[in-house]
């Protein structure tokens, strides 16, 4: 059973992508932390249960660090940024995700440009958080920290969040602000956008 695997875009993936597929990766050894009580989580259960990764619409950055200013947000927030180095988006990243999440509306336009069968699978990060409010849980799949109980929720949610959709677009509020080459105020208030959706999806996939 593969992890459920999450793909995180945005355009040179080396400010937003790289903080919410880090972030996400945090909240999940987090809820792991809880499950066992505060004992140290075993990263290979953690990456067992989800594979959070990001890729960017364009390549200019290909094999660099994270920006200084979105590494800082994610150390600050007890996240991990070794081994990061930015990648350009490829239609097999997309084939393997279970779920997408984009920095922004035209980011989305083109995940599905490149593969349309992902709609269904394919959300700008904001919308996604947005429309996770209003799932009834209680009707997904019961959860388990196993990879097998992870990804049957996951897959159920991915697509009760698409039903909660109902074919409508994002709205402007949805996308994540371009926090390149500014202060670290900017990408605070950033980090905090993703938070608010990266923390209730891993609350949701490990309650």
């Amino acid at each position: 059973m593969p992890p459920f695997t999450v793909l995180h875009v945005c355009m040179g993936n080396i400010c937003r992508s790289p903080m919410a597929e880090r972030l996400l990766a945090h909240a999940i050894r987090e809820r792991l932390a809880r499950h066992a009580d505060g004992a140290p989580v075993d990263q290979a259960l953690a990456d067992g249960l989800l594979h959070s990764h990001s890729a960017g619409t364009g390549g200019w950055h290909a094999g660099e660090e994270m920006n200084p200013p979105a590494a800082r947000q994610v150390r600050l927030r007890g996240g991990d940024v070794e081994g990061f180095a930015a990648r350009k988006l490829r239609s097999d990243q997309i084939d393997a995700a279970d779920l997408v999440l984009t920095a922004t509306a035209d980011q989305q336009e083109y995940v599905v440009a490149l593969r349309p069968d992902a709609v269904a699978r394919t959300f700008v990060l904001g919308e996604f958080g947005r429309l996770l409010g209003t799932v009834d849980l209680s009707r997904l799949p019961a959860s388990a920290a196993t990879p097998e109980g992870v990804y049957a929720r996951g897959v159920a949610l991915v697509e009760a969040v698409d039903a909660a959709r109902q074919g409508a677009e994002p709205l402007p509020t949805d996308d994540l602000d371009d926090p390149w080459g500014r202060g670290d105020q900017s990408f605070r208030r950033v980090a905090d956008e993703i938070e608010e959706t990266v923390e209730p999806l891993a609350a949701t996939l490990l309650p």
